[in-house]
């Protein structure tokens, strides 16, 4: 069997994995089951049940030694029924019931006698819908190529059929979708190109790059002088989201139009991303004055970008991070979302523009401390790196199909670790910005609140700023 050496970066998210922190993202996909095809999840169950076949990253199955690897698996070495489960609601079968079901899915760590995936297809959702929710660990995945994964198995065509199911597409199957279009927060990084020569001269000035923006930011952390409205790793106030957290979860969605959000990043002269930021940043104000919980200074969001070269969706992870302010010291809304679009700014300034094995460094150097806390279990115990991670993922910018099924909604589904007991990510698809909010049960009680307030914070941004 074939051995694949697992990088450093995505090593660390099986270290740092316990039965209270499972280190898996997950993505739930609702779907309108066809007018004419009323037994068609039953149908695609049966169709799906008979392909036998996987690619990476379905068939690697996680080796600790002689060196962490995963180990390549022939198809019939895989127990698909152990991955492949059918479920149904219980009556009515609204978002309530999806969410609960969900949530408990997404409590469980993953049995590492198997390849690290789960696909689960429900059915029962009220209005002739099903949903698909599909877990890997974070070590094979990131947001961004979880995504361009899930593209691969959908269609632009509603007249597609017999369409393979995600296990045997994989990572390296065909993209059926087109053009990716993004609203996300993605870094422009070089291509590692040029020749041995290019290489040898870039890797000097990459090496310089990671070393001097790492002294900048860990001189700003210990010295805490640092540009007003920049931000800092381990910077953070201590919040209710910030202790040790236990194996229950919560998780609640929340979607807007894109073309709202567009028009107030418009009139703010402001990102996307810095819209999404405003909002979190208004709603988690709001919930914790509510259980007089507000810290005096503003709250520290960790915000992964994307630094994947290229449209493909490889094994692994391709993102580095940077940290801003959201602005929860702040209650007018436009100067809140001013100070965030300049926190911003500063961040993605401060991140070196290199590629490859240098960008690689960077992430793992800039992130030790807090991967070091997960995996010796101190996390939740000191200072917190940051209060929260909020994240924005591009989807499809057009509707897709599943063997002609209409994917209605999208939702990513995160990972939490002690000292971090919330994570917001949103995924954009066909003109919506959805969101969906992870959190310990015990840690965010009435997590449903922190969605409500989101979309609260939209109208006030709303009518402050739109004519």
């Amino acid at each position: 069997m074939r051995r694949k050496l697992l990088a450093v970066n995505d090593s660390a998210w099986l270290f740092a994995e316990s039965h209270r922190t499972p280190m898996q993202v997950g993505m739930l996909a609702t779907f309108r089951v066809p007018e004419d095809r009323p037994t068609f999840v039953a149908d695609l169950v049966a169709q799906w049940r008979e392909v036998q076949e996987f690619a990476p990253p379905f068939n690697y199955l996680f080796k600790k030694t002689p060196v962490p690897s995963w180990v390549e698996l022939p198809h019939d070495a895989i127990d698909l029924d152990y991955h492949l489960r059918h479920s149904a609601l219980p009556a009515p079968g609204s978002q309530r019931e999806l969410g609960v079901l969900v949530s408990r899915l997404h409590s469980a760590k993953m049995d590492r006698r198997y390849p690290l995936w789960e696909c689960h297809v429900i059915e029962g959702l009220e209005e002739d819908r099903w949903s698909l929710y599909i877990k890997a660990h974070h070590s094979q995945v990131d947001g961004v190529g979880g995504i361009r994964l899930l593209r691969r198995i959908l269609s632009a065509d509603p007249a597609a059929r017999d369409m393979l199911p995600p296990w045997a597409v994989g990572t390296r199957g065909p993209d059926q979708s087109g053009i990716i279009r993004t609203t996300s927060e993605e870094v422009a990084v070089p291509s590692s190109g040029g020749g041995l020569a290019g290489a040898l001269v870039g890797g000097l000035r990459g090496g310089a790059a990671v070393v001097g923006s790492l002294g900048k930011t860990y001189a700003e952390t210990v010295t805490g002088r640092r540009d007003e409205g920049q931000a800092a790793p381990f910077r953070a106030p201590k919040s209710i989201f910030n202790g040790r957290i236990h194996t229950p979860r919560r998780f609640a969605t929340q979607h807007y139009s894109i073309d709202r959000l567009r028009t107030i990043a418009k009139a703010a002269d402001a990102s996307l991303n810095d819209v999404f930021l405003t909002l979190c940043g208004g709603a988690l104000r709001r919930y914790l004055s509510e259980q007089d919980k507000l810290p005096d200074k503003t709250l520290i969001a960790n915000v992964p970008v994307s630094v994947r070269e290229g449209t493909g969706a490889s094994v692994g992870n391709a993102i580095t991070f940077l940290y801003s302010t959201l602005g929860t010291d702040i209650d007018d809304p436009v100067e809140r979302i001013a100070a965030i679009r300049e926190s911003m700014r500063l961040g993605k300034a401060r991140l070196p523009r290199v590629s490859g094995a240098a960008m690689d460094t960077y992430t793992l150097a800039l992130m030790l401390p807090v991967m070091s806390e997960a995996i010796l279990g101190t996390g939740g115990r000191t200072r917190p790196a940051s209060n929260v991670v909020i994240s924005n993922v591009p989807g499809p910018a057009e509707a897709r199909y599943l063997d002609g099924s209409r994917m209605e909604e999208i939702y990513p589904v995160s990972l939490l670790f002690n000292g971090q007991a919330l994570n917001i990510t949103a995924v954009s698809y066909d003109g919506e910005f959805n969101i969906g909010f992870t959190g310990c049960r015990d840690s965010v009680p009435s997590l449903q609140k922190i969605a409500v307030y989101a979309g609260e914070e939209l109208e006030r941004l709303e009518a402050a700023l739109v004519p």
